[in-house]
């Protein structure tokens, strides 16, 4: 039995709350801000199981906690059938084997498709996932949050783990979206009219009367591309349109013969008997809204995400396409797919254009199979791939090459991701990519060569909560042996929203042979080619605000620290990568100010450099918690003592050697 205070608190909040860590059996009511130790339902690794099985084994520990936690899912590298590869495929399988643990082969799909098809992403529940899509999670009410491979060694080790519950933004949608429009129209134009951090580090609840206008496909569309809005989850709240998706999940599994161990009518009626729902007078630290009958097709970049335009307007540019895909956790579900073929029957592909299509999974790719969608996709010229991430990480066959556009159903289009970094790449739903690979150029389903009309002005709004007033903050004391001084030269990377893609290029990030001293010196290779040449070591790396935005691949942290880089500076960060940072000893700060200034004094030199050598050295100082530079200095972020401990002694690897010794 537990207990709860009366504080009023949302669903984010409420389900944090379900799997908190706690003695004598009294669950107090948590709020934003709050550190709490929590035990998630399950945690999931893909292909990076191989480099976490490393961490476990290397903090010596040799029993899972939990076995029923972990969920092994093969799904990133899938095309790559080299010795090697299929090596580490089968280590990772005999891991799986040895200790109990759920594991599904390459082939089967992609991790978080087979986490919601599986019940493990169950609602009313929180998963974790070494995966920055697992936000995914919240389209069924699962808060579905990410967390770093090291995070993940910890789990299987200890069973838990630790989680600053973010401030909470409430996305109200209202009306109902037009014939034609789809839930990748609505992320992207959340992304795109609200793209000035307004959910950075949040987690997002979606609210309002439009949301029982949205399927579970739709939403979980939009849930996972909260991720590239910044947002650490993104969660639908657990009404009747759920519960009748997981009864029509129910009666497909039981089909199959025996009771699903999570997906069955003891689970059903037990959600249904308490449902978690937010409190009517909960807070929220601000308030979105969005008219969904406003919303238009619109394609996001190219290589931005929070860059759009609508279709009708890039119709009227003329944007020529060589490649095509339809794959991805976001967008190659059966509806999906229904919606391409709906496109393309009838057509074909357009000379000189590739058009690449994966399922999400096995069995979507069987349904749609059974519906005549996916046979009249690849009958309009479509070349299959199979289920797995393949192109949208940059990796196997169809990568865009010098001087390509691409468009694509994916949920990432950064420089370099998805191939050359001389390439550029839009984001659109399926019927908008369908279209455009039979036009040859990016194209509405069903132009017809006619001018486009205006599409319909969006509307949508903001509001923040007026905030308590809680006085100066106390500065945190140091603890032993961390630093009271660090100073270096200054590297100016000015961009804001610079991604892991762009810090540690994804095609290296399952090398696990790659050695250190190699991955320093490809540190800002898609970002910038000439940061090598102007970066020394023991330089301070200084850079714009939300850095580190992106995939969870902690070699973006852990790269800048092989580079002999002390910290990093930044007008803000993605949480996700300031977890990854501390969670192997590196050190992130966070100065606006500097920022700020720094960007007015390249402004006024009209010095328009990715990375700028400055001429004066950057000195930090941890007894007032103040950075100098030049004649100025400015206020730092407090680091707290937990994360001050993390980089005293090298990582959370270390702090759990000492807790399983």
């Amino acid at each position: 039995f537990f207990s709860f205070s009366t504080w009023f608190m949302n669903l984010t909040e409420k389900l944090v709350s379900r799997f908190l860590v706690t003695s004598k059996g009294v669950k107090p009511a948590v709020r934003a801000g709050d550190f709490v130790a929590v035990k998630p339902a399950h945690v999931m690794t893909h292909d990076n199981t191989s480099p976490v099985i490393a961490k476990f084994q290397g903090i010596g520990a040799k029993n899972i906690k939990n076995p029923r936690q972990p969920v092994f899912t093969l799904d990133h590298n899938v095309q790559d059938k080299s010795e090697k590869n299929l090596a580490k495929y089968a280590s990772i399988q005999k891991f799986a084997r040895s200790h109990g643990i759920d594991f599904f082969p390459a082939g089967r799909g992609i991790g978080h498709q087979i986490m919601v098809e599986e019940g493990y992403a169950f609602p009313g529940s929180m998963v974790v996932a070494s995966d920055s899509h697992s936000n995914m999670y919240g389209g069924v009410g699962c808060l579905g949050t990410p967390i770093v491979r090291t995070d993940a060694a910890a789990l299987w080790a200890t069973g838990q783990t630790w989680w600053q519950v973010p401030p909470v933004a409430n996305v109200i949608l209202e009306g109902a979206l037009q014939p034609g429009v789809t839930g990748k129209d609505v992320i992207i134009a959340l992304c795109g009219h609200f793209n000035k951090d307004e959910v950075l580090n949040h987690a997002v609840e979606f609210t309002g009367g439009g949301v029982a206008t949205l399927s579970i496909d739709e939403r979980l569309t939009i849930a996972n591309m909260t991720t590239e809005w910044g947002a650490l989850t993104g969660v639908f709240p657990i009404d009747s349109i759920t519960m009748q998706w997981l009864q029509r999940r129910m009666s497909l599994l039981s089909g199959r013969g025996s009771t699903h161990p999570r997906i069955n009518s003891s689970s059903f009626d037990s959600l249904l008997a308490n449902r978690p729902q937010a409190d009517a007078d909960c807070r929220y630290s601000k308030t979105l809204r969005l008219d969904l009958s406003t919303v238009s097709p619109h394609v996001s970049g190219p290589n931005h995400v929070k860059v759009m335009h609508s279709v009708s307007e890039m119709e009227q540019k003329h944007v020529a396409i060589h490649k095509a895909y339809i794959v991805s956790c976001v967008n190659s579900r059966v509806s999906d797919l229904a919606e391409a073929a709906k496109v393309l029957k009838g057509q074909h592909v357009a000379e000189g254009v590739e058009l690449y299509v994966a399922p999400a999974s096995s069995e979507v790719q069987e349904e749609s199979q059974a519906a005549g969608d996916w046979d009249a996709i690849l009958a309009a010229g479509a070349i299959p791939l199979p289920a797995g991430c393949g192109p949208c990480i940059g990796l196997g066959m169809g990568l865009l090459k010098d001087g390509e556009v691409g468009i694509s159903a994916t949920n990432r289009n950064f420089k370099g991701r998805m191939g050359s970094p001389n390439a550029e790449a839009f984001l659109a739903s399926p019927a908008v990519v369908a279209a455009s690979a039979v036009a040859g150029r990016i194209a509405r389903p069903g132009a017809t060569g006619a001018a486009p009309g205006s599409p319909q002005a969006l509307v949508a709004s903001i509001s923040t909560a007026e905030a308590g007033a809680d006085g100066e903050p106390e500065l945190p004391a140091l603890v032993d042996q961390f630093p009271e001084r660090i100073q270096g030269g200054t590297v100016f990377c000015q961009g804001d929203n610079i991604n892991t893609d762009g810090i540690y290029p994804g095609k290296y990030t399952y090398n696990d042979d790659i050695r250190p001293e190699e991955m320093g010196q490809v540190v800002m290779e898609n970002y910038d080619t000439q940061f090598q040449s102007l970066h020394s070591n023991g330089d301070i790396l200084v850079a714009g605000f939300n850095f580190g935005t992106g995939s969870s691949r902690e070699q973006a942290a852990t790269a800048l620290k092989y580079k002999h880089i002390p910290c990093v500076i930044a007008g803000s960060f993605s949480a996700t990568y300031v977890r990854n940072a501390f969670n192997n000893g590196y050190l992130c700060l966070e100065s606006p100010a500097l920022v700020t200034h720094l960007k007015d004094e390249m402004r006024k030199s009209k010095r328009e450099d990715l990375t700028v050598k400055l001429p004066h050295k950057t000195v930090v100082d941890f007894t007032t918690w103040r950075v100098a530079y030049g004649d100025h200095t400015f206020p730092i972020a407090p680091v707290g003592p937990a994360a001050q401990e993390l980089v005293v002694v090298g990582g959370l690897e270390n702090w759990v050697s000492k807790q399983v010794a």
